[in-house]
């Protein structure tokens, strides 16, 4: 398998790189990202042949189909770390909600967000790599409050990499924050910006793209990846989990193998909608993806007019923040998927240049084929928390924006896979607030009154959090990241 450039090829750098190449070098000519040439063929008979897998067999498959040039047994270490999620046998339950609407819970590893179902082997492929090739890394990563908390996690006292995690200050749940200012191990530096997410993931490919950046990181013998989803190192293991999320409807004889259904996923850099656009390329049985977005609606604003307009735009802050982002990466590889590498390079190079572009009608029309969208306000998602809750189900308000999605989006009564990305206690003062009208609650005293509320205990590992020592002390100006991740190495 190989990988090419969005954007095309500037004569720079090499026209085709492998996986491993792609993943310890993500960005590629004219600020492009890498995307595979083809992608396999899972079709009815792949899904009939792991009806009965568990996860990490169905991995291990999908992996091989992609014949990724990854050691055997650096993929079966990887996938093993599925084996810390609370149930080995299955780290993504999918859990019925309604006779229509299923639940995909990617939320069980350890730090409680979707970013571990990627990040987790992830980390394991990337250092294993770089390990094998006596090679030290620096990896950045910016975060909306889940990519940091995962990457920080799967790399924590690994070899030959260190890595800077960017999040904006203020910008993230207080349990996120901890989850990150606590990390005490060496090779990690935690650094709060002031600026809103798009200012952090702006800095983070700024700092990939720039050759004095780079060289400054040779004199010190280090090269330089990401742990964010420009790396398709994180898409490749996203793609996993709607192909496993389809075959749990089929155990559950909610569908036959061969039965459409929806793909419903909140949205925000557009990674895990990806994961989903290819495996229905690949051969899933999906009849649409349906986006849901927050206030932050440019998402819906492109698929519903052809749109990407930041021009008049602000970043706004919502109870779903973690989906709190205008810029969103991943649309680059479905612009290549659909219209080219040509085309892509004019649409982004307009984004950055102009802060808009516009989709011709037939280029609409192509991606509504496709995908549909809606936005969910705030006051919406946390009235489908309580109804949601009255019914029996917990969830978090980026799950909920789902719900608007699901009630909006579809025009066939067909089963639907929601796609929840955290657990509720990541989250817990916005949902006492859906529960029970309680105000500037403090996190701990909320996921009390949830805990109570809805008879269960609060995990140990969030509980901990609040006796932790806060070791990771950095906030500075967006304009002062590239100095302080240099004084850091």
């Amino acid at each position: 398998m190989h990988f090419i450039e969005t954007r095309g090829n500037d004569g720079q750098y090499p026209e085709k790189v492998s996986f491993s190449e792609a993943i310890l070098s993500p960005i590629s000519s004219f600020g492009g990202i890498y995307s595979p040439v083809s992608l396999p063929d899972l079709g009815t008979a792949f899904l009939d042949a792991h009806t009965g897998s568990d996860y990490k067999t169905l991995a291990r498959a999908v992996l091989t189909a992609f014949d990724i040039d990854i050691d055997a047994a650096i993929i079966g270490k990887a996938l093993s770390l599925y084996d810390t999620f609370d149930d080995p046998t299955n780290p993504v339950p999918v859990v019925k909600v309604k006779d229509d609407l299923y639940i995909s819970e990617l939320w069980h590893g350890p730090t409680r967000a979707f970013k571990d179902m990627a990040l987790q082997p992830f980390g394991t492929v990337l250092s294993s790599i770089a390990q094998d090739r006596d090679e030290h890394y620096l990896i950045l990563a910016a975060t909306s409050g889940d990519t940091g908390p995962a990457a920080l996690e799967t790399f924590k006292n690994k070899d030959n990499v260190q890595v800077a995690c960017m999040y904006p200050d203020g910008g993230t749940s207080d349990v996120q924050r901890l989850q990150m200012v606590t990390e005490d191990a060496k090779n990690l530096k935690v650094i709060g910006v002031r600026g809103d997410f798009d200012d952090t993931q702006n800095a983070l490919k700024k700092l990939l793209a720039s050759q004095t950046f780079k060289a400054t990181l040779k004199e010190k013998h280090i090269l330089l990846s990401a742990a964010n989803s420009v790396n398709f190192g994180r898409i490749i293991f996203q793609i996993i989990y709607h192909i496993h999320s389809y075959l749990e409807l089929v155990r559950q004889d909610a569908i036959k193998n061969g039965d459409k259904v929806y793909l419903d996923v909140p949205s925000g850099n557009f990674g895990n909608a990806l994961g989903g656009y290819y495996a229905m390329k690949m051969g899933l049985p999906v009849e649409k993806i349906l986006i849901a977005s927050n206030k932050n609606n440019i998402l819906t604003q492109l698929i519903n007019t052809g749109a990407y307009d930041l021009r008049d735009s602000e970043v706004v802050a919502t109870t779903s923040p973690a989906m709190d982002i205008l810029k969103s990466s991943n649309i680059e590889r479905i612009l290549f998927d659909m219209f080219g590498s040509e085309r892509t390079k004019e649409l982004m190079l307009q984004l950055d240049d102009d802060r808009h572009y516009q989709l011709s009608d037939a280029e609409l029309q192509q991606l509504q084929n496709i995908f549909a969208a809606d936005f969910c306000e705030d006051d919406e998602g946390k009235a489908y928390i309580k109804e949601t809750f009255n019914n029996g189900y917990l969830m978090d308000p980026h799950t909920a924006t789902c719900f608007k999605a699901y009630d909006t989006c579809r025009d066939k009564p067909l089963k639907t896979i929601v796609y929840s990305t955290a657990e509720w206690t990541k989250f817990s003062p916005v949902i006492a607030n859906a529960l029970s009208g309680e105000i500037d609650t403090h996190d701990i005293d909320a996921l009390n009154s949830i805990a109570e509320k809805a008879g269960i205990k609060i995990p140990g590992i969030i509980k901990s959090l609040f006796d932790k020592e806060i070791t990771q002390k950095t906030i500075i100006e967006k304009q002062d990241i590239e100095k302080e991740i240099l004084a850091f190495l």
